[in-house]
């Protein structure tokens, strides 16, 4: 009795939940729809009853197909193999991430996991002590000569930052530890000089190139999707309620001829210097695919990474940060996917289908 009586509450958990997470998606889903439609014309009918089919039939539920109607509106055609974001949530990231996707955002141990030539962390704070990039105590007298060092501005950044939030830009000139201390947990960075390159594009803000790697089952990793980051000209940084993503090409690091805003619209050219993203290469390419390979192969734990890095003007390769937990793969998904469709993730659902009959068996 007791047993039918955990699966019954089990059943009405999962169900509330996904019902739930379903309406969210829907209701998402429906504003981006509208705004792609506005443009492009009402989507192929057809291109809806795939992506049901797909949804229910490969991936186990109709709730996954709001995401498959964005990626087919934006590639003007059904593709086998895409993998919906919150599937990638729901299902993706528990099996092949677990636990260990949860340490990006511990900003403090980069450098414990990482080759630290790529980041430009230079102190971190945690728990009330402050700590060189050597993870050396920085004595509280000490701190702003030391992260000050080599410029009069310096980037902090929170623990489990992202989107743009929890970052802040701190200057000698009126620098408080306890005003910092007041933050919580995070990172202090040198500032980065970026390239000339993404300079012509937005020199009020850093551009980020996001790399997208998987960790496979040989023990190689891969390079899956790409795609750059610009700000507007009234960020300090990139921010997502505002930045223009552009696809990268894999080969030849070239981007598309057309940038995607926000509501998934698209421009040819940056809207505030009015710079054309068509037959624009990114310097350096090369090096920044061998880093996230790099750097991939030091956390084999978590399975899907996404890189954010940029090219300084020395043509160094710059980290800011690594993405574990939820890596945003649908940008890459709709302009460039499928590109997980050779590792068998749309069949996880069933591993989780048994997982979760014998947690209720036991």
């Amino acid at each position: 009795m007791n047993k039918i009586i955990s699966l019954a509450k089990y059943l009405k958990h999962n169900y509330l939940d996904a019902h739930r997470n379903y309406l969210i998606q829907k209701n998402a889903v429906k504003v981006i729809m509208k705004s792609i439609e506005s443009v492009k014309g009402k989507t192929d009918p057809k291109l809806f009853k795939l992506s049901n089919e797909y949804a229910r039939d490969i991936l186990g539920w109709i709730g996954y197909a709001p995401w498959l109607y964005v990626y087919s509106a934006v590639a003007e055609s059904f593709k086998e193999g895409w993998i919906p974001d919150n599937y990638y949530g729901k299902v993706v990231i528990p099996a092949i991430k677990g636990k260990y996707s949860q340490l990006y955002g511990l900003k403090s141990i980069t450098n414990k996991l990482f080759d630290g030539k790529f980041f430009p962390d230079c102190a971190y704070l945690v728990n009330g002590l402050w700590y060189s990039n050597k993870h050396e105590v920085i004595p509280e007298s000490k701190v702003k000569e030391i992260i000050f060092k080599n410029s009069e501005v310096v980037v902090f950044k929170t623990e489990y930052s992202k989107q743009g939030k929890g970052v802040y830009f701190l200057k000698k000139s009126d620098f408080d530890t306890k005003k910092i201390q007041s933050l919580g947990n995070g990172v202090v960075q040198n500032l980065i000089e970026q390239h000339q390159f993404f300079e012509e594009f937005m020199p009020a803000s850093v551009a980020t190139i996001r790399i997208t790697t998987v960790f496979e089952d040989n023990g190689k990793t891969s390079v899956r999707g790409c795609g750059l980051r610009l700000g507007r000209i009234e960020d300090t940084h990139i921010k997502s309620a505002s930045h223009i993503k552009i696809p990268i090409n894999l080969k030849s690091g070239e981007l598309n001829y057309q940038g995607y805003l926000p509501n998934w619209t698209t421009t040819d050219r940056h809207p505030d210097t009015n710079i054309v993203f068509a037959k624009r290469k990114i310097p350096c390419f090369d090096k920044c695919l061998s880093a996230a390979l790099e750097l991939h192969q030091l956390m084999p734990y978590d399975r899907c990474i996404g890189w954010d890095m940029i090219i300084d003007k020395y043509n160094n390769v710059r980290v800011m940060e690594w993405n574990g937990w939820q890596n945003d793969i649908k940008f890459s998904e709709a302009t460039q996917g499928p590109c997980f469709s050779d590792l068998g993730w749309e069949r996880l659902w069933h591993k989780e289908k048994i997982q979760s009959a014998h947690t209720i068996k036991h």
